[in-house]
């Protein structure tokens, strides 16, 4: 098939949306698909793709982000291909690519990344209901398929999505980096702040108020109470003031002692990173997939989180997830059950839920079900 992909940016630092898009492309490409992404700012597109080098997808610059179907080569671009996926909902330029495939008779789908789940929805909800009033709902109803990453995410998003069918299939993980693990020294020797005699509590995303880190700092005030031993780790970037805030709350809770920020880390740190730690935390209020659990199991390391994550089911049947409220108490009372179980059983949920992870996540199934959805939604279409 020849698929095109659009999202106005390719910047891994935004999140779990670049990267389900880029590992998309990789896999699809792999498989003997034509693939193109068209973006306006490929900052993070990968080298060989700008240089087209062959069995890559392809890379489509346009130039003019706020107007992209002016350019004359995008719009060949979805006359030529057999179906277009685009990705989220907020996003003005998607509704013009949308009108583009409508006028070329291509069908397209749409990835809709949590975007409609009822908490995000409930954010700037007068600012989103005009949206969907100005175009956005036609965007949705009018796709030949809208696709979800978990049933809990296609439920909530339902009622928003018109006559247009709803697709379940989760989002590819590619599993290379997490084939042959490098152990926690890398970690332990570019972060020498970690201490290594305590329990290590992992927090690994944007520092963003979604993902409540202010619950998680006040949870570790509790455990700090309570005379439990830790250290959390914060590692991410995230929006000001509300990361300025996260450290004057951690000095206001007086949490020096047990709480240290990172920063960014990607690479063999990252991976590293997991496995130095005894349990991932996220308190987060939503998340449609959530790449970091994924990549915290495949680690073998546990997780503990909330059903705020659409995909809260298969983090509990992996074995190593542990789902409670994102609320403080209940968020502090989970990390110190699971802590109290000891080294031991807590490094055989950490393998249980490796190899769940490995087996789930095969990308020749995952594949095979976009392949599907996508003849499906070809199928489906109606000029």
């Amino acid at each position: 098939m020849k698929i095109l992909h659009y999202k106005p940016t390719i910047c891994i630092e935004e999140g779990g949306v670049v990267r389900a898009v880029l590992d998309l492309c990789t896999e699809f490409a792999k498989a003997g698909h034509q693939v193109t992404i068209a973006t306006s700012d490929p900052t993070d597109v990968p080298r060989p793709w700008k240089d087209n080098t062959p069995g890559c997808p392809r890379l489509l610059h346009i130039p003019d982000r706020h107007a992209p179907t002016k350019s004359a080569a995008l719009r060949q671009a979805i006359a030529d291909a057999d179906l277009v996926h685009l990705h989220a909902v907020w996003q003005p330029t998607n509704l013009a690519v949308s009108r583009a495939c409508r006028r070329a008779g291509t069908p397209y789908v749409v990835s809709v990344h949590g975007m409609l789940d009822d908490w995000t929805i409930g954010q700037k909800h007068l600012k989103k209901r005009v949206f969907l009033a100005l175009g956005g709902s036609a965007y949705l109803a009018n796709a030949a398929a809208v696709h979800t990453t978990a049933e809990a995410e296609l439920t909530q998003a339902q009622k928003w999505i018109g006559k247009a069918p709803g697709e379940v299939v989760p989002l590819i993980f590619d599993l290379a980096d997490f084939a042959t693990l490098p152990g926690p020294e890398p970690a332990l020797t570019k972060f020498s702040q970690i201490k290594a005699d305590v329990p290590r509590l992992l927090f690994l995303s944007r520092i963003n108020y979604k993902k409540g880190v202010d619950r998680l700092l006040q949870a570790a005030a509790i455990l700090r109470d309570r005379d439990i031993p830790f250290q959390l780790l914060i590692a991410g970037t995230g929006d000001e003031p509300y990361t300025s805030q996260m450290h004057a709350l951690r000095n206001q809770l007086n949490l020096q002692d047990r709480v240290e920020f990172l920063g960014f880390v990607s690479g063999i740190e990252k991976v590293s990173l997991y496995q130095a730690a005894t349990a991932f935390v996220l308190p987060t209020s939503q998340e449609n997939f959530g790449f970091v659990y994924f990549e915290a199991l495949a680690c073998a390391c546990p997780v503990v989180t909330t059903k705020g994550t659409d995909t809260w089911p298969e983090i509990e049947q992996s074995g190593g997830g542990v789902i409670t409220s994102g609320e403080p108490a209940p968020f502090a009372d989970a990390i110190a059950s699971l802590l109290a179980e000891g080294e031991q059983q807590i490094a055989e949920r950490g393998s249980r839920a490796r190899q769940w992870t490995l087996d789930y996540f095969q990308p020749a199934r995952i594949i095979a079900a976009y392949e599907a959805l996508y003849q499906r939604a070809t199928g489906n279409h109606d000029p």
